[in-house]
C-alpha cells in the first residue's frame, strides 16, 4: 500500500510541475509579445492575391497570440518572392517577431536545390501553415479580348501564335505553370516576365500588351468580376491545380484531361501538389524560439476557424482552406520521392531553362 500510495505522489508531483511548466511557458510568451509588434512579410507587392490574403491573416493573427500583438504586413516583390524567402530564412529576426508568407512554389525550388540564388532550405523552414488548399479555387489560364487565341483548340495549334503571357519571375507559379502547361498539354508560349505583382499584369493584359496570365480564378472573381461576363471577349483555356472541373467553370478542361500521355499527366500531378497543399504557405524564421513558435502556429490555425475571419475571407474571395504545419511537411517529403524523371524536369525548369522551346 505504501508503495502504491508514493507512486500515486510522484505520479501527481509529476502532473502538477508539467501543468506549472506548461503555465510558466504561456506566461513567458505572453510577457514577451506584450506590447510588441509583428512583421508579416508578403513576397509580392500591394493589391494582389497574396497581399490580400496577408492583410486578411495580419487582423486576425494577433487576437490569437498571447500577449494580443499587433501584425504589420511588410510588402517584399522580388524574384517571385524569391527576395522574401531568402530574407525571412537568412537575415529576418529570429525571436518571433517577424513571420512570412512566400510564394507556393517557393519550397519547391528551395527542396530542388537547382537555383543557385536560393538560400533557404524548406526542410528547416519552421512553417506555420497555409490558409488555403485550394480546394475551392482554380488556377486558369486567362486570355484577354485582343488576343488571337481564343480558345484552348487555337492554342494548341501548331500554327497558332505563341500565347504571350505575363509573370512575376522564374520559379513564381505564373512562370513555371505556362511552360508545364506547354510541355504536358501542347500549348505554344512567349514569357515576358518581370512584372512586380499582379494588379501591374492586369493592366498589362486589360491594355493589350499581353495575350493573358494564369490567375488564382478567387482574384478574378473578387478583381475583376467583369471579365467573367459572357460577352467580356476574356476567354478562360485551361485549369490547373484541379483534380475535377471547378463547379463555376464547367465548360473549362483541366490539364490533367489535356495530358499528352501518361507522364505528362504524372507531371501535371506532381506540380500541382504546391497548389494542392501549401497554395498560401506562411513561415517564421529557422531558430525561432519553440514556445513562440508553437503560439504562432496555435494562432494561425485559430484564426483560420474564426468564424469572422472565414466571413471576411469569403466576401474578399480568398479561399481559406488551412492546411496544417504537419500537413505541409509531409507534403514536402512526398514530393522529395518524385520519380526521377518528373524531378529532374522541374529541377530544369526551376533552374530557368524550361524544358522545351516555345
Amino acid at each position: 500500500m505504501r508503495c502504491k500510495a508514493a507512486f500515486q505522489a510522484v505520479i501527481a508531483v509529476a502532473l502538477l510541475l508539467v501543468h506549472m511548466h506548461g503555465a510558466l511557458a504561456q506566461d513567458s510568451v505572453e510577457e514577451f509579445y506584450r506590447g510588441k509588434q509583428i512583421t508579416l512579410i508578403v513576397g509580392y507587392g500591394p493589391g494582389g492575391g497574396y497581399d490580400i490574403t496577408a492583410r486578411l491573416v495580419a487582423r486576425y493573427l494577433g487576437k490569437y497570440i498571447p500577449g494580443n500583438p499587433t501584425v504589420v504586413v511588410q510588402n517584399m516583390p522580388g524574384a517571385g518572392s524569391m527576395r522574401a524567402a531568402n530574407t525571412l530564412y537568412v537575415n529576418a529576426p529570429k525571436d518571433g517577431t517577424t513571420i512570412g508568407l512566400i510564394a507556393r512554389d517557393m519550397p519547391l525550388m528551395g527542396l530542388l536545390g537547382s537555383n543557385p540564388n536560393v538560400q533557404f532550405d524548406p526542410r528547416k523552414f519552421p512553417w506555420l501553415g497555409s490558409s488555403s488548399s485550394y480546394a475551392n479555387d482554380s488556377y486558369v489560364l486567362v486570355v484577354g479580348p485582343k488576343s488571337a487565341v481564343k480558345s484552348i483548340a487555337d492554342a494548341r495549334r501548331p500554327d497558332a501564335p505563341p500565347l504571350v503571357l505575363g509573370g512575376t519571375g522564374e520559379g513564381a507559379t505564373d512562370g513555371d505553370v505556362p511552360k508545364i502547361l506547354r510541355d504536358t498539354i501542347g500549348i505554344r508560349i512567349k514569357q515576358v516576365l518581370g512584372y512586380t505583382d499582379t494588379p501591374s499584369i492586369v493592366l498589362a493584359v486589360e491594355r493589350g500588351e499581353l495575350d493573358g496570365r494564369t490567375f488564382d480564378y478567387s482574384f478574378v472573381k473578387t478583381a475583376r468580376p467583369q471579365w467573367l461576363k459572357p460577352d467580356s471577349g476574356y476567354h478562360f483555356l485551361v485549369q490547373f491545380a484541379r483534380v475535377t472541373r471547378h463547379p463555376d467553370l464547367p465548360d473549362v478542361p483541366t490539364a490533367r484531361e489535356l495530358a499528352l500521355d501518361a507522364s505528362a499527366r504524372e507531371l501535371i500531378v506532381f506540380a500541382e501538389t504546391p497548389l494542392l497543399t501549401m497554395a498560401r504557405p506562411f513561415a517564421a524564421p529557422p531558430g525561432t524560439p519553440p514556445d513562440r513558435l508553437a503560439a504562432l502556429r496555435h494562432a494561425f490555425d485559430a484564426a483560420h476557424h474564426d468564424p469572422q475571419f472565414i466571413a471576411e475571407g469569403d466576401k474578399l474571395g480568398v479561399d481559406i482552406s488551412p492546411v496544417t504545419a504537419d500537413a505541409m511537411t509531409q507534403a514536402l517529403d512526398a514530393m522529395a520521392h518524385a520519380s526521377p524523371k518528373v524531378f529532374d524536369y522541374m529541377k530544369e525548369l526551376m533552374a530557368g531553362a524550361g524544358g522545351k522551346g516555345g
